[in-house]
Parts: C-alpha cells; structure tokens; sequence
C-alpha cells in the first residue's frame, strides 16, 4: 500500500526545533535538526554549539554499530570547533552562513588533515594537506565537521558497501541499503545525525540516497559547485550537492557550496544571488502564466514498480487538484545503456590502470570486473559515447521550449536488500537504479529529489522519492517546484 506524507515527526517545544519538511524513521528519537532551525535556535540562546555536538556525537556513538555510516569521526576536532562556535555566538560574532552547524563529508572529497580513501582497499591514503572546494566553503561558512562518511568504491554504483569499510545500513530498515554512492551521507541524515551531508552525484549518488532515505538531495547545474581536482573520467558527469531536510536548508548550502574557486575550470560564473529567494512563489510563471509540468514514470523505457509508481502519481494528482495542470509525457528518448555502457566501463577501466595490478584482486569484485571489461574500450567507443550525450543533451534542450520542469521517480524501487547485488540480473544499475538520475548527469541539468511517500514492505515502510529536473542553470526553478511540492503534500 503506498502511503503520503501527511504528518512528520515532531519535536517538542521545549527543544525549539524547528520541523523538517522530510520525515524521520520511527526508531529516531533524538532532536533531528534542520540548519534553519538550529540557527534559529543558537539566535535564541536555546541551545549550544557544545551541547549539540555533544548531543551528535553520543547519537554517532550509539547509531554506528548498527548503521555503519561513518569511515571516520573527528571528535576532538569538532568539540574544539564547537567550543569555538559557541564562544562567537556568546560574544554576538557568529561567523558564516553555517556557524556551529553539523555537518559530514563524504570520504570521496579531500579534507585538510585527513585521508582520502573513497572507499577503497588500493593504497595508503596519506592526510590531504587541503580542503576540495565544498569542504573549503563549508569550513569558511563555520561548519563543524563530524566527520568522513562512507561511499562505494570510487562511488562506482547506486549501494554503499566495500571490502574495506563493510555495509552501510539504511536507518528505515537496516535490512535494506541507504543507496549509493553517498550512502553513508544519507543513513547518518535519516539516523537523525547532522543537520546536513556533503555529497556528490555523478549518476544519482546524491537524489539517490536521497530517496531511499527519505531526504532532500540536490544535484546542481554541473559546474555551479566548483570542485577539484579536475582529472577524472567522470568529473563532467558530477556535481556536488547537499543532503538535507528542508528544500530551504538545500538552498542555503548551495549558496555556501556554490562561492567561487579558482582551482575549478569547468565552473560557471559566480552568481551572487540567494538560493532562498523566491522559494514560495509556487508554479506560478511568467507574467499570468503558470509553469508547464510534465511528468513520465517510463523515462527511456524505464519500468517503475507500480507501488512507487502510484506515490508520484499520488503526488502529481495533488498538483493537478491544486489547480495547476501536469502533461504526461513518454519515454522522451531511447535507452541509455546501448550507446553509453561503454562509456561508463572505460572511466572504471582509467581508474584501475593507475592501480597495481597485485592490488586488484582486494577490489569490490563489482568494479573490477566492469573496470577490466572497460580496458578493452578503444578511442572510438569513447568517442560514441561523448556523441551519445550530446544527441541526448539536444533532446532535452527540444523538451524544456516546450516544459519548464519535468517530474519523474527518482527510483523505480525502493531501497534493495543490502544483500542485493549490484548490476546483475538481479538489479541492474540501468534498469532498477539510475535510469531516472544518471540522464541529467549526462547532460548536466539541475535536479532535486524530494519525499513525497512511503511503501508498506515486509519489514515496514520505505520512502518514495520524487525528481524534479529543469534547464541548465535554472536551479532557482526545482528548489521553487520541491517547496511547493512539499508544502502541498503537507497541508
């Protein structure tokens, strides 16, 4: 049976939290904090940067021998941190747009003064002498940093589990995943831990978490979030986004991540505006007008199970009955995998050559397998993939003079076992875990997936999300669509 969001867990008013706009696992019962609401409560002296550290990393102490979210916590640093935080609140100083705030990155990025494994066995990591632009912003914005979270190897697919680090459980069922591959960004969120996670998504790593988990999770333009280094086969298929819990708190944190850098080539120009301005102007459009809603749940054929299927049409017949028209469109373009498998194994494949072969056999099996399948990828299948993304990025350009925003499921599931193995007949990455997300990676379009319900399953409910995708450089248009979207479903 599928249900909506029509209530959310809800904190007392003694603790002056603020109520997230995305739910929270029944088994979560500590303050669960959005940077909005905490922000405002360290405005009131309600509360200290040292008691919510302190409160946070006891909830990571009890949490992670369950869930498994974290490749590493920084205690001392961010009591230190918190110190500090609290001291500038007292003295009227507060510093930032994030000061005190909690939050983690995850172990694909570099952080000053901490390794960098991504997820792997290959090599000693050694400290990173500087941060990459996210945890640079984040740093200068006053964040406090809890700590590293886990990914899958390289971020290489949709479930976070290594040989090195172990599985990752999702906070809603520890059976099930939390996704990947900022999976342990999105089981620390649902576990209540943090008031925001770095992530980055370069096939769905962060909307996809996000939906498994029941959060917010923005995918910006790519080249809006600066980030380096540059080197990688797959560096203009990512952006960097937050995990959040209120499409309010993403917008904040794409102010932060989104200041300039100069170490970034591939950025777009700064622009200086406030994410948050204009977050309720709803789906009305230029002049009279509304915005045109599209909406398709057999996106290049993709095949969604019918019980998530009927949350988003849930969602998208609450739009409608709100007065404001949602076209249903079909598959808009052929599949992907025949003109772009290639291409994703021979960015695997540029990966494993700088690794030593008698390292190999301590890789997940999964990348290794399609790394080497990929080494046999010449110049040419390249080649046809780079032509496969353009043909796809005109296809879009040619959908959105006719709509504005287009809706689909972020998932056509819900989470998997995290006995499920990845790619495989049994759950095929093209078919059951990006066909939704990994288009807009190609084509590097803004989109933002939001919790609009739950699945009744064996083991109790699971989140359905819903995407929202626009134009390039129109992130102000999802952000406006998700705040809308939500607010209807709460009412």
């Amino acid at each position: 049976m599928a249900k909506w969001y029509v209530s959310i867990n809800r904190a007392s008013e003694d603790r002056r939290m603020i109520e997230p706009s995305v739910p929270v696992p029944s088994t979560v019962h500590e303050p669960v904090w959005t940077v909005h609401g905490l922000l405002d409560a360290y405005r009131r002296r309600a509360v200290s940067p040292v008691e919510v550290i302190d409160q946070q990393l006891a909830l990571i102490e009890r949490t992670e021998p369950t869930i498994n979210a974290f490749v590493s916590v920084h205690v001392d640093e961010a009591r230190a941190a918190a110190r500090a935080s609290a001291e500038r609140w007292a003295a009227g100083r507060a510093v930032g747009d994030l000061d005190g705030v909690p939050v983690s990155v995850k172990d694909i990025v570099a952080m000053a003064g901490h390794p960098t494994s991504e997820g792997s066995t290959a090599g000693s990591p050694t400290s990173a002498t500087e941060d990459a632009p996210p945890v640079a912003r984040l740093r200068e914005a006053g964040a406090i940093f809890l700590g590293k979270t886990t990914t899958s190897e390289f971020g290489w697919k949709g479930m976070t589990d290594t040989p090195r680090f172990g599985i990752t459980r999702n906070p809603w069922n520890t059976d099930h995943t939390p996704g990947g591959s900022s999976g342990g960004a999105g089981a620390s969120m649902a576990a209540g831990v943090g008031a925001v996670a770095h992530g980055n998504d370069g096939g769905g790593s962060v909307r996809l978490p996000s939906s498994y988990c029941g959060l917010v999770g923005l995918k910006p333009t790519f080249g809006r979030v600066p980030q380096a280094p540059v080197e990688s086969s797959f560096i203009t298929l990512v952006s960097n986004g937050p995990l959040a819990r209120s499409v309010e708190d993403a917008a904040l944190l794409l102010n932060v991540f989104s200041r300039p850098d100069v170490r970034d080539w591939y950025a777009v120009p700064h622009d200086r505006r406030d994410w948050r301005v204009g977050l309720n102007d709803g789906l009305g459009g230029v002049g009279s007008g509304r915005l045109r809603v599209a909406y398709t749940d057999v996106l290049g054929g993709a095949t969604t199970r019918p019980e998530v299927a009927a949350v988003c049409r849930a969602a998208v017949a609450a739009i409608e009955s709100a007065g404001h028209p949602v076209t249903s469109v079909g598959v808009l373009f052929d599949p992907l995998r025949p003109h772009l498998e290639d291409y994703w194994k021979a960015g695997f494949a540029a990966r494993l050559r700088v690794i030593p072969s008698d390292q190999w056999s301590d890789l997940d099996p999964g990348f290794r397998q399609l790394a080497q399948e990929g080494l046999a990828v010449d110049a040419a299948g390249v080649q046809a993939g780079h032509a496969a993304r353009v043909r796809l990025a005109e296809t879009m350009r040619r959908f959105h003079q006719s709509y504005d925003v287009l809706l689909t499921p972020t998932m056509p599931t819900v989470a998997p076992t995290v006995d499920t193995v990845y790619h495989s007949p049994e759950f095929d990455r093209w078919a059951d875990a990006v066909p939704f997300t990994v288009p807009f990676n190609y084509t590097g379009q803004p989109a933002i997936s939001i919790p609009v319900g739950t699945v009744d399953t064996p083991g109790g409910q699971l989140p359905v999300g819903l995407q929202i995708v626009a134009t390039h450089h129109r992130d102000d248009l999802v952000l406006r669509v998700a705040r809308f979207i939500l607010d209807l479903l709460r009412s």
